[in-house]
Formats: C-alpha cells, sequence, structure tokens
C-alpha cells in the first residue's frame, strides 16, 4: 500500500462559507501558533500527549511547521491549515498521513489509504464548526483527492468526536494502543 499516488494532483484548497482550508506553510507560524496556544489544553487531549506544553515556543511551533511543509512538499504527508475564508485567523488544522500498522488491517485492499485526523480551535467548537469541518472533508476528499480508503483515528477517551463521526455515518472499526501502551486509539472509516 502506498500513501498518494506519485503521479497525481494534490488538490490545493477547499473554501466555504466559513472555512478556507489551504497547505500549512512556515509563514503561517503566528496565526498557527495563536491557535495552538489558545486551545492547549485541548489539545494535549487530543493528541494524548504533553504536546503543546505550557512553555512551547513559537520557535518550536516554527520548527513543527517547517516539517509539515516539507512533508507535504515531499508527499509524505499532506498537512493543511484551517483558516477564516479571508484567511485572517486560523481556525485549526487537518493532517493526512500513512496508515500506522494496526490501521492497515481494516483496509487490506487499498491501493491508496489515509489516516485523517484534524482539530479546531476550543473557541470554535461551540459553533460546530467540527461537523462544518468534517463534512468539508468528507466531500473534498471523495470529489477531489485520490485517496481510495481513508480512516480517522482518535483518542480512547474523545466522545466529541467520536460522536461526530457516528452521526457522519462513519463507524468505528478498531481501538489499539501505542507501542509504548500509554496512549489508546479508536479507529473510524
Amino acid at each position: 500500500m502506498q500513501f498518494y499516488p506519485p503521479n497525481t494532483i494534490v488538490p490545493n484548497e477547499k473554501r466555504t462559507d466559513r472555512l478556507l482550508l489551504r497547505p500549512l506553510r512556515a509563514t503561517d507560524v503566528e496565526q498557527d501558533y495563536d491557535a495552538v496556544m489558545s486551545s492547549a489544553e485541548m489539545l494535549r487531549r487530543w493528541s494524548q500527549s504533553a504536546w503543546p506544553s505550557d512553555d512551547f515556543t513559537l520557535k518550536q511551533n516554527l520548527d513543527d511547521l517547517e516539517r509539515h511543509e516539507r512533508e507535504h512538499t515531499e508527499r509524505v504527508a499532506f498537512t493543511f491549515t484551517v483558516v477564516e475564508p479571508h484567511g485572517s485567523r486560523c481556525l485549526g488544522c487537518v493532517y493526512m498521513t500513512p496508515l500506522w500498522p494496526p490501521e492497515v488491517q481494516i483496509c487490506p485492499n487499498a491501493r491508496y489509504a489515509a489516516n485523517v485526523s484534524f482539530w479546531v480551535r476550543a473557541s470554535e467548537v461551540s459553533t460546530e464548526l467540527n461537523q462544518h469541518l468534517l463534512a468539508t472533508l468528507l466531500d473534498w476528499l471523495r470529489a477531489e483527492w485520490a485517496f481510495d480508503y481513508l480512516v480517522f483515528p482518535i483518542g480512547q477517551d474523545n466522545e466529541r468526536q467520536a460522536a461526530l463521526f457516528q452521526e457522519a455515518g462513519i463507524e468505528r472499526r478498531v481501538g489499539f494502543s501505542s507501542p509504548d501502551q500509554q496512549r489508546q486509539w479508536q479507529v473510524f472509516s
């Protein structure tokens, strides 16, 4: 199984009345940093990690964004920033990465599969931006991308996104632990 077909165009953006999805760039560092730090506690629960720490710096965020931009250019993973329609404020992020080994078992016949995860600012959860972003992603991925299978991993305790996926008709397929047994994941597809 490969991540993305080598000679296939990678879609560049998706716009709705509420958001714009476009590749994350290092030049987005200040807007992205503001979104990350304004949602730090939520992101720690979302990622089941200590990221971002309370002392996470703008420079550390720049390092992350440079890595994401490089991965996007090399087509080994795709990261999109979620911004307001006119690009003035970062609302969250979308990640499309290769499958983790435990996820491969649920799509053995797929040629090009992606692990899709996303978050929105904590302040935007009450505006149902999560629902809008998921619906937008599903439409965009089905219409313009060459993936033939998608999986959506979330932390075992992420009840909000689990309910969101179930409402969208995306079913829970498998659960697994990280190799160090520190994080528990459930995977929807």
